[in-house]
């Protein structure tokens, strides 16, 4: 299943009209508060007509992917008949979800779902809204599985990296050093991803002739990526490829390559979205890279949201639920959900996808 295009702008044209009404009014420690549709009885959780209330705390708002995910978490959220909010910081860094954790809890809000930052650093806000009688649903980057009832993960995390490393030794015919663009140092999705590919270059044969030279953060900033990309080649002037695993990432690093000397020179692969890599393909930066459909991790994180405030799930593995027209889902160990394979993306194939 593939969401639509006007799907995904749902998300959008509702993010803009609540701050327009609201005026958005909160700055705290760089933060902005910011709501989705639906409102909130802050005595009981439950929204208009005694629905449940559902608040979607992503790692940091106005992030494309982001946005994506988000549409597909609304456009579930609408369907099971749950009041759907967004609230999150405007960067992402650590600590910086704290705050809208507490106030979704003194909200009393139904469930949470979020894509964590840092695995430790909210767990104790979490721990007091599941005190409180909260569902906390993790997706896309997973909390201390302590702190969450399920986590919402795209692929199989081996597999994510697996595809990216054999990509980028096919870019460079198997040998040269490679660096690594990530997001935040803390994002466990990330830096899960990182552990394997370094895995492979150290014990896979295949990739003997590679070597990983340095990985830095653009905390998913466009321009802090655009930057340290620039720096990745400046200080390694033998530089033949570099893995960005972020949709931020991969993008500002393909802007800089696509107007460089590099481009042509120096491989770029990860995971990005085809609607922000398709010109970088189509002249040439980029040959290929990999991703899924972010909109199914919000929509199979809202059902999931849903099953365990009706008691359908539990978290515990071997649990099942239906997530919609994705159909049945099984939660597996360590209370982990997988929605779906990454697709490859090149020039062949780019013009087939729409987000």
């Amino acid at each position: 299943m593939m969401f639509t295009t006007s799907t995904r702008r749902t998300v959008r044209r509702a993010v803009a009209a609540a701050a327009a009404l609201a005026g958005v009014a909160l700055v705290t420690s760089g933060c902005a508060l910011t709501a989705g549709s639906g409102g909130d009885d802050a005595s009981s959780g439950s929204g208009s007509g005694g629905a449940e209330s559902i608040a979607f705390v992503p790692k940091q708002l106005n992030n494309p992917y982001t946005d994506v995910v988000l549409g597909g978490g609304e456009e579930a959220s609408k369907a099971i008949g749950y009041d759907y909010s967004v609230v999150g910081p405007l960067e992402a860094s650590a600590s910086s979800q704290v705050t809208f954790i507490n106030t979704l809890t003194q909200q009393g809000t139904k469930v949470i779902v979020i894509a964590a930052n840092d695995p430790d650093a909210v767990g104790p806000a979490l721990q007091e809204a599941r005190d409180g009688g909260a569902k906390i649903v993790a997706f896309d980057s997973d909390t201390n599985p302590d702190y969450r009832d399920v986590f919402i993960s795209q692929v199989e995390a081996k597999d994510v990296a697996l595809i990216q490393i054999r990509q980028m030794s096919e870019q460079i015919g198997g040998e040269g050093d490679i660096a690594i663009l990530s997001a935040t140092a803390n994002a466990t999705n990330q830096n899960e991803w990182i552990k394997y590919i370094e895995e492979e270059v150290d014990t896979n044969p295949d990739y003997a002739g590679i070597t990983i030279v340095s990985k830095v953060y653009g905390d998913d900033d466009d321009a802090k990526s655009f930057q340290e990309a620039q720096g990745l080649l400046q200080a390694n002037p033998d530089l033949k490829g570099i893995i960005s695993p972020t949709t931020v990432g991969i993008a500002a690093t393909a802007r800089y390559l696509s107007t460089s000397e590099y481009k042509g020179k120096v491989a770029l692969t990860g995971l990005g979205l085809p609607n922000e890599m398709r010109e970088f393909v189509k002249d040439g930066t980029v040959t290929a890279f990999a991703l899924w459909d972010p909109a199914q991790l919000g929509y199979v994180a809202a059902y999931a949201g849903q099953a365990l405030v009706d008691g359908t799930i539990t978290g515990a593995e071997g649990d099942t639920f239906t997530a919609g027209d994705l159909g049945e889902r099984t939660v597996g160990a360590d209370g982990i959900v997988i929605v779906g394979p990454p697709t490859e993306f090149d020039a062949d194939n780019i013009d087939d996808y729409d987000f």
